[in-house]
C-alpha cells in the first residue's frame, strides 16, 4: 500500500508540474498567433482526446511522465500556406523567445501559488534548541553548547528546524566560515559565534545538513517503557511485555529509549542480557535482535518493540500564519530564496564543491512525494514548489534540448541577425541530449545506491 501511495502522490505532483509547464508554452503561443497542434500530458498512447474550436487536439496520455506542446513549424513538416504566417519559425525571435521562456516561467509561478497557500494556511515548527554537539565539529569550533536556541545563520533568521536546514544546505561545499546566532533558554541573551566550514559537505546516501554540521537537535526525552510488541518478535520470545521497563542491557545503564534503539541496531544477531523492570520487580531477559535491512541497506538489529512518544512541550512550537496580502509578499520571496538554493547548488556541482552523488532520481522523487503527503498539505504543497522551481531551473539552463537551450540559439540569432545554422544546432542537440541523458542515468544510480 505504501509503494501505491508513493505512485499516486508523485503521479499528481509531476501532473501539476508539467500541465502548468505545458500550459505556459501554450498560452504565450496561443497570444504570439502560433498554431497549436497538440497539448499532450504524457507520452504514449492517448487515453483522453478532445478538440477546442481553433483545433487545437488536447490529449490526456498512458505515460505521465512528461508532455508537450506541438506547434506548426516548418521545420518539422510541410505546412499548409494558409498556416505560414502561424507557424512558429515565422515569428520574429522575441515571441520565439517568449514561447520557449513560458514553461519554466510558469513552473515559478506555480511554485509562488504553492507558497502563497502554504503561508495563508499556517506553517508550524519546531525551534531549533541544541542538545548536543558533536566534539570537533564546524558546530563544536563555533562554540556551540546544550540549551541554545539557534536563531539565525549568517544574519538570516530562524525559527524552526526546516529554516536551520534551509540555511545550512545554501552554505554545503563552501569554504570561508559560517557565523551562528544562539540565544540562551530563558534570557533575550544573543551572540554571535563564527567556525570555519573548510569545504564541509554531508552524506549524499543520507543527506542530514543539521547532523552533518555537527548539531542534535532536542527532542522530548522519551523513557524507555515498552508501549507494542510485535506478535513473534525478538521481544516478545524473549518474554518482554507492554509497560515493562528496560532499566540496563549487557551492564549498560539505559535511561532514555534513543539508547536503547542505538544499542538494539547496533547489535544484529548478537544476544544481550536485558534488566527490566515490571510491576516494581527487576527481571533479566535473554534477547537477540532480528538481522534487518535498513534503508541505507546497512543491516541492523531489531526487536520489534515500539515506544509511546511524549508531546513536545508547547512553548517549543513556531507557528506562522499570514493574511493574503503579507501571505503573497512572502510567497514570491520564498521562490526567490528557494531559486537561489537551487542555483547555488548547481553552481556547486559544475565546480565540483559538492559531489553529483547528491543528485536525486525519480525513486527519490517518489519517496519525498509520498512522506511529504502523510505529513498534510502543507508539507505536500512545500515539496511541490521546491521541486517546481527545480524544473524551472533546469530547463533554464542553457543546454541543447532543453528550454535554455533554445533560448541561447535565439539570444544568439539577436546577436548575429541570423539563425544559428541547422549543422550547429543538432550538434549542440546531440551533445545536450547525450549530457541530459547521462545526467539521468547517474540520477537514478544515485537512488539506487540509496536504497
Amino acid at each position: 500500500m505504501a509503494v501505491i501511495e508513493m505512485i499516486f502522490y508523485t503521479l499528481i505532483v509531476l501532473g501539476v508540474l508539467v500541465t502548468f509547464h505545458e500550459f505556459g508554452h501554450f498560452w504565450v503561443a496561443r497570444r504570439c498567433g502560433i498554431r497549436v497542434l497538440r497539448f499532450s500530458i504524457g507520452f504514449g498512447p492517448g487515453l483522453l482526446r478532445w478538440r477546442d474550436r481553433q483545433g487545437t487536439e488536447f490529449v490526456i496520455a498512458a505515460l505521465p511522465l512528461g508532455g508537450y506542446v506541438k506547434m506548426v513549424d516548418e521545420r518539422e513538416g510541410e505546412v499548409a500556406e494558409a498556416d505560414l504566417p502561424h507557424a512558429f519559425n515565422r515569428k520574429p525571435v522575441a515571441q520565439r523567445m517568449a514561447t520557449v521562456a513560458a514553461g519554466p516561467l510558469a513552473n515559478f509561478l506555480l511554485a509562488v501559488v504553492a507558497y502563497w497557500i502554504v503561508f495563508m494556511l499556517g506553517v508550524q515548527g519546531i525551534a531549533p534548541i541544541v542538545d548536543g554537539v558533536k566534539p570537533g565539529s564546524v558546530a563544536d569550533l563555533a562554540g556551540l553548547e546544550p540549551g541554545q536556541e539557534i536563531i539565525a545563520v549568517d544574519g538570516k533568521a530562524v525559527a524552526t528546524w526546516q529554516d536551520l536546514g534551509e540555511s545550512l544546505v545554501n552554505r554545503i561545499g563552501e569554504d570561508g566560515t559560517i557565523r551562528f546566532t544562539v540565544r540562551y533558554p530563558d534570557s533575550n541573551l544573543e551572540y554571535d559565534s563564527e567556525a570555519p566550514l573548510g569545504g564541509w559537505d554531508v552524506d549524499a546516501k543520507e543527506p542530514d545538513p543539521i547532523g552533518g554540521i555537527g548539531i542534535t537537535l532536542f527532542r522530548p526525552r522519551v523513557l524507555p517503557i515498552a508501549d507494542q510488541i510485535t506478535p513473534g518478535s525478538a521481544a516478545e520470545q524473549a518474554g518482554m511485555k507492554s509497560g515493562d521497563r528496560v532499566l540496563a542491557v549487557d551492564g549498560t545503564e539505559i535511561e532514555h529509549w534513543s539508547q536503547w534503539v542505538d544499542y538494539v541496531r547496533a547489535r544484529p544477531g548478537q544476544n544481550m542480557s536485558v534488566l527490566i523492570e515490571r510491576d516494581d520487580q527487576t527481571l533479566a531477559l535473554a534477547m537477540t535482535p532480528k538481522p534487518v535491512a535498513s534503508e541505507s541497506n546497512e543491516t541492523i538489529g531489531q526487536v520489534g518493540m515500539s515506544v509511546q512518544v511524549p508531546e513536545w512541550p508547547e512553548d517549543l512550537y513556531r507557528h506562522s500564519q499570514y493574511g493574503p496580502a503579507t501571505a503573497f509578499t512572502k510567497a514570491w520571496s520564498q521562490t526567490g530564496q528557494t531559486t537561489l538554493m537551487i542555483l547555488g547548488s548547481v553552481k556547486k556541482m559544475i565546480f565540483g564543491d559538492i559531489s553529483l552523488d547528491h543528485l536525486s532520481g525519480p525513486i527519490t522523487i517518489a519517496k519525498v512525494a509520498g512522506a511529504s503527503a502523510s505529513y498534510g498539505l502543507v508539507a505536500f504543497l512545500q515539496f511541490m514548489a521546491l521541486l517546481s522551481v527545480s524544473l524551472g531551473v533546469l530547463n533554464l539552463l542553457p543546454i541543447p534540448v532543453l528550454d535554455g537551450g533554445h533560448l541561447a540559439y535565439y539570444f544568439a540569432e539577436l546577436i548575429k541577425g541570423s539563425p544559428v545554422s541547422m549543422k550547429t544546432q543538432e550538434l549542440g542537440y546531440r551533445l545536450g541530449l547525450f549530457l541530459i541523458v547521462g545526467l539521468m542515468v547517474l540520477a537514478l544510480y544515485n537512488d539506487i545506491a540509496r536504497l
